[in-house]
């Protein structure tokens, strides 16, 4: 059977190199004669592989000194409440900018340690644009925010469900801030450049653009290690991690070998420049496929248009169900919307090639003619 276009939000597509050189040293690693599921994550042999993943990642997002790199588990769900038990030594409140379901969901698990402040929102129409569907303005955050003492600011720089992401409006802002910015980079983490003087803190599950589900990237300024309260379990303790170089507790190691894979192809293919050109790319056909229809409608403002999953509607909401049959016998699978949203959802991360986005456009296309 042949590979299908995947579209999934996530666990997602992957490179194919990565997915046939992983099937090569299944059972036997460089010759080593086991596999890497079978090795102590002690051993010489995994000790070379972890250390090959963290330099490829530092390299391909230019991570500098002054920040840490580690390897965790949990996901960016988990990473809601291991974060404020990290940062939250000496302080009682954080501030959240709330933009979707995944933001919304970090601020509600953090009031369970300490006071969640939203200070900006899209909870409200804009107008001919819907709730949840743009990036608020950014900028009247400096001032409203000069006197406050907050832990961090925390927002989510793309969300997968509503297909809104930010565009750099929190990294121009970031240092006139007096506390730093925590960004959940899940979905969108490896697809442009990251301007890490103006990040404290990011985090994301590694499913989308990074690897398999199961370990969590976290890259942290040195100088946030030890703000943890009291009671943040050891594991889970970012300064102890690090101290530990991401080895405190056996870490999601076949997870970590398949991302030093990705991050192998990703070099190849010309880097997180590459990467941010090909989003461009590949979003830009897709969207304007949606404009140039009179079938099929982005619910997102412009500007704020996610370059990594992109949701659109059917003019006849009742044909969702054939579009989605049709488009699986076209090899296009995993296009249905999050079921609190509705209507369908591309997701086209760095693995999506352009060749599967023009395969979806060019069934769209028929489709809306065939329906007409």
């Amino acid at each position: 059977m042949s590979r299908v276009w995947n579209f999934s939000a996530g666990p997602a597509t992957l490179p194919e190199e990565v997915l046939k050189q992983a099937a090569e040293e299944m059972l036997d690693w460089r010759g080593k004669g086991l596999s890497v599921m079978e090795m102590s994550h002690r051993s010489p042999e995994y000790t070379e592989i972890f250390e090959h993943a963290k330099r490829g990642l530092v390299d391909l997002l230019s991570i500098p000194e002054t920040h840490d790199v580690l390897f965790m588990q949990g996901g960016a769900v988990g990473m809601n409440a291991i974060v404020p038990m990290n940062l939250l030594r000496g302080f009682d409140a954080a501030a959240f900018v709330n933009t979707g379901s995944w933001s919304k969901k970090t601020a509600k698990e953090f009031a369970k340690y300490g006071r969640a402040d939203v200070v900006l929102s899209n909870d409200a129409d804009l107008g001919q644009f819907k709730a949840g569907s743009y990036v608020p303005d950014c900028g009247a955050l400096v001032d409203s925010l000069k006197s406050k003492k907050y832990a961090y600011l925390h927002f989510c720089d793309n969300e997968t469900i509503g297909g809104v992401e930010f565009n750099g409006q929190i990294e121009q802002i970031a240092s006139q801030l007096a506390f730093p910015v925590v960004s959940d980079m899940s979905s969108n983490i490896l697809s442009r450049p990251i301007d890490w003087n103006c990040h404290g803190l990011v985090y994301g599950g590694a499913q989308k653009n990074i690897g398999p589900a199961g370990v969590t990237l976290v890259v942290i300024e040195k100088r946030l290690l030890g703000r943890s309260i009291d009671h943040c379990p050891s594991a889970f303790e970012f300064a102890t991690v690090a101290e530990n170089g991401s080895m405190y507790n056996t870490p999601p190691t076949y997870a970590i070998y398949i991302a030093g894979l990705v991050f192998d192809w990703l070099k190849r293919k010309g880097g997180v420049a590459w990467a941010q050109a090909e989003a461009q790319r590949k979003s830009a056909l897709l969207y304007k496929t949606i404009d140039d229809s009179q079938f099929y409608t982005s619910p997102v403002r412009p500007e704020d248009r996610s370059k990594m999953n992109v949701p659109f509607v059917l003019a006849d909401e009742s044909l969702n169900a054939r579009f989605l049959s049709d488009a699986a016998n076209r090899g296009l699978v995993q296009l249905k919307g999050h079921k609190s949203v509705g209507g369908m959802r591309a997701s086209i991360y760095n693995a999506m090639p352009y060749e599967g986005v023009l395969a979806l456009t060019e069934f769209m296309r028929e489709f809306e003619k065939e329906v007409a």
